[in-house]
């Protein structure tokens, strides 16, 4: 399994977070004016006359988050026609993540990637961002994501906690949510008022110190670049390294090379964690590896990199693929076992390379590869 310690799958008891502490139970709801994926402003005002208001703080990169999208989007459905309002809030600042802690994600949490995901899994909820100034999150103190705070019609809290037991829908056994809900609805009291969340932390601006860190302790890995014989590119077809491995050949003369070569390596090191490997492979000729080091370093390229060991482009392209003669970039995703995931002549689709790689990455749970196929 990829590091837990990243997806923080932890309970969190009120209290836990001395300088976010959750909002207390009979507190009235704080406001907000918010931006939301529509590209409008929404306030707290908005929605004076429903009757129950839910307050979902969840985010896009959380592996556990993305579990319960579909389940605020029902809530949302299920719950429109007696005028209950849902309303989901991103709390992360996103310059507090560190990029090892998209492991699970195509994307981070800034509100233009929010846009794209709803789009992606077609949702239709409200969501909103909160990751600028965090005053939000630090007024209801969500202790990970996600975190739902439920209000009554005078705008008091009456529930904090999770929305069910279980990220995993097979072992779900409570609906402590929804039975906070349906309580206010029938104006009974709510058995219980407080669960322990489970998720991941939220990643409170003072967290930005250590994404700095880490990036800094990429900067400091050393870089560089060996000769890659016909017989070399043979055997990186056949893929010994027995994990997923993207293949990414280039060249320092192709532009559409150069404009994406950041992100495969940022996408390295956001599933590295993860039994996932790149190997850039340089078509330049072999007498032009100084040149070719000097980009490598300046990208921070800590894949492993590889030089053409002649001029004979032509044989080395078709000992890697037979039916590949044409131009780079050329990129392909091999699974373990060699099987072709993904190729791609010309410049790559980065969000549908990403999709590929979480739909096939091993994981613990196989609902976290469903997410990414669709399912």
């Amino acid at each position: 399994m990829w590091k837990l310690a990243l997806v923080l799958l932890v309970s969190l008891t009120a209290g836990a977070e001395e300088h976010h502490p959750i909002l207390p139970i009979g507190s009235p709801a704080p406001d907000f004016a918010l931006p939301g994926v529509d590209g409008k402003i929404h306030k707290l005002s908005d929605y004076a006359s429903s009757p129950v208001l839910a307050v979902v703080f969840t985010c896009n990169h959380c592996p556990i988050a993305q579990m319960y999208e579909q389940r605020i989007q029902q809530l949302a459905n299920d719950y429109k026609s007696k005028g209950v309002a849902v309303v989901a809030i991103q709390p992360n600042d996103p310059k507090a993540i560190r990029i090892d802690e998209l492991d699970s994600s195509d994307l981070s949490d800034t509100l233009a990637e929010m846009k794209i995901r709803v789009q992606y899994k077609h949702l239709t909820y409200t969501y909103l961002y909160d990751g600028d100034t965090q005053q939000v999150a630090r007024a209801y103190g969500p202790q990970a994501t996600p975190h739902v705070f439920i209000f009554d019609q005078q705008r008091h809290l009456r529930y904090e906690g999770r929305m069910d037991n279980s990220y995993r829908t097979e072992l779900v056994k409570t609906h402590d949510a929804r039975d906070a809900i349906d309580a206010l609805l029938n104006h009974k009291e709510i058995a219980v008022t407080h669960t322990g969340v489970f998720g991941c932390s939220t990643k409170w601006a003072e967290k930005s110190a250590g994404r700095e860190a880490a990036l800094e302790k990429i900067d400091e890995q050393p870089v560089s670049v060996a000769l890659a014989s016909k017989t070399d590119l043979a055997k990186l077809r056949a893929n010994p390294s027995h994990q997923m491995m993207l293949v990414d050949f280039w060249a320092t003369w192709c532009g559409s090379c150069i404009a994406e070569f950041a992100d495969l390596q940022n996408t390295l090191r956001m599933y590295s964690d993860r039994d996932f490997s790149l190997v850039t492979v340089s078509a330049n000729m072999p007498d032009e590896k100084a040149g070719v080091l000097r980009f490598l370093q300046k990208q921070h390229a800590t894949s492993k990199n590889l030089l053409f060991d002649s001029d004979d482009t032509a044989s080395h392209q078709t000992a890697f693929d037979p039916k590949w003669d044409s131009a780079v970039p050329y990129t392909v995703l091999l699974s373990g076992d060699g099987k072709v995931l993904y190729k791609k002549l010309g410049s790559v689709d980065l969000l549908e390379l990403r999709r590929t790689i979480l739909a096939n990455l091993p994981s613990d749970y196989i609902g976290f590869n469903r997410y990414w196929q669709g399912q």
